[in-house]
C-alpha cells in the first residue's frame, strides 16, 4: 500500500517496487516483522524505516542485513520534511503505528496490526487492520485467558506459539505468573527471544525434539507433535481449529476492540488495508452501519 500526498509517496508494509515502476516511494515503512507485512523485501532498501526492535527481528528471522533507518518507538522522525510520529501497537515487540499531517492539516494514522490501541492519537484518516474484523464470525470475539495459562504452568508442559510475537509474549506472561525455572524453545524462538527481551530469564535452545525437556517448552504449533507424547500440550491462539486444546491468548484485538478503537480515535474515514480476504470488507460494512465511514482497500478505486 502506498500513500501519495502533497509531493510525497510513502509505502507501508509492502514489497519493494521494481526499478521501472513509474511510482517510486520515498520510504518503505515497516510496522512490524511478521512475514505478511513484507519486511523481508523492504528491509534491504536504504529507504526502509522501522523501529530498532523490528530491524533486529527482521535480521534474526531472515538472516540478512537491515539497510534502512531505525528509531525508538515514541520518537518522531523526519522524512523529506514530513514529521512522522510513532506509537506502540503492542502486537509484537517493536510493532508501531505511524502518524503525520499533510499540508492541509489532515491527520493520518497507519497502524499495522494492533493489540492495544490505548496509546494512539486521534486522527482524521485511520488506516488499520481487520484480522479478526468480521462481526458475523464467532471466532472474531475473544478475550485473553491469562488465568487459564497460569493454571497449566508446570514441568513437562509444551505450548504452541509462533516463534516471533506470540512466543515472546508467552515468555513474558509465564515470568509474570512467577515461573522462574527454565523455558526450552525452538531455535528461531530462542534466538528472537534472547535478541529482543532483556528479562526473559533462563532459556534453553531445543536441539533435539525427542530429547528430554526441562520445565516448560515453547515451539511453533505445528511442531508440538514432534515432542514426546508424555508432555501435556496446548496452543496459545485466538483460533479454535488446532488439534491440541487452545488457551486463548491472541496478539490481536477482537472485532469489539477494533470497533472500539475506531470510535475512540474518531476518524472522518477509515481505510482497512489488511489482511487479504473478506474480513476488511466485513468490518468496513459494519463500521458504516454504525455511522463510522469506512472502506476496504480492495474496494477503493486507485
Amino acid at each position: 500500500m502506498a500513500f501519495s500526498f502533497d509531493d510525497h509517496v510513502f509505502a507501508f508494509d509492502t514489497s519493494r517496487t521494481f526499478k521501472n515502476d513509474p511510482i517510486q516511494p520515498e520510504a518503505y515503512f515497516i510496522t512490524h516483522a511478521h512475514s505478511d507485512h513484507h519486511g523481508k523485501s523492504a528491509m534491504v532498501s536504504p529507504m526502509a524505516i522501522c523501529s530498532e526492535e523490528t530491524a533486529r527481528a527482521l535480521e534474526i528471522r531472515f538472516a540478512r542485513e537491515y539497510k534502512g533507518r531505525t528509531f525508538a518507538i515514541g520518537e518522531s522522525i523526519n522524512v523529506n520534511d514530513v514529521e512522522i510520529k510513532t506509537y506502540p501497537t503492542h502486537h509484537t515487540i517493536g510493532s508501531c503505528a505511524f502518524f503525520w499531517e499533510n499540508s492541509n492539516g489532515t491527520r493520518v494514522l497507519v497502524t499495522g496490526d494492533v493489540k492495544d490501541a490505548s496509546h494512539m492519537p486521534d486522527c482524521d484518516c485511520l488506516v488499520t487492520e481487520a484480522n479478526y474484523g468480521d462481526p458475523s464470525d464467532p471466532a472474531c470475539y475473544f478475550e485473553d485467558d491469562i488465568a487459564g495459562l497460569d493454571q497449566i504452568l508446570e514441568d513437562n508442559v509444551a505450548l504452541g506459539a509462533y516463534a516471533f510475537g506470540k512466543a515472546q509474549r508467552a515468555v513474558s506472561l509465564i515470568r509474570s505468573a512467577g515461573w522462574h525455572k527454565e523455558i526450552s524453545m525452538d531455535s528461531m524462538g530462542y534466538k528472537l527471544t534472547k535478541g529482543l527481551m532483556n528479562d526473559c530469564g533462563s532459556l534453553t535452545e531445543i536441539l533435539e525434539y525427542n530429547g528430554g525437556h526441562q520445565g516448560i517448552t515453547i515451539v511453533p504449533p505445528w511442531d508440538l507433535g514432534k515432542l514426546p507424547g508424555s508432555m501435556k500440550k496446548y496452543v496459545l491462539t485466538g483460533r479454535n481449529d488446532y488439534y491440541y486444546p487452545p488457551i486463548h491468548i491472541s496478539d490481536h484485538m477482537d472485532v469489539k476492540g477494533l470497533v472500539d478503537m475506531v470510535m475512540r480515535l474518531e476518524p472522518e474515514a477509515t481505510l482497512i488495508y489488511h489482511p487479504d480476504g473478506h474480513r476488511p470488507r466485513r468490518l468496513a460494512e459494519h463500521l458504516n452501519k454504525v455511522g463510522l465511514p469506512a472502506a476496504a482497500l480492495s474496494d477503493v478505486l486507485i
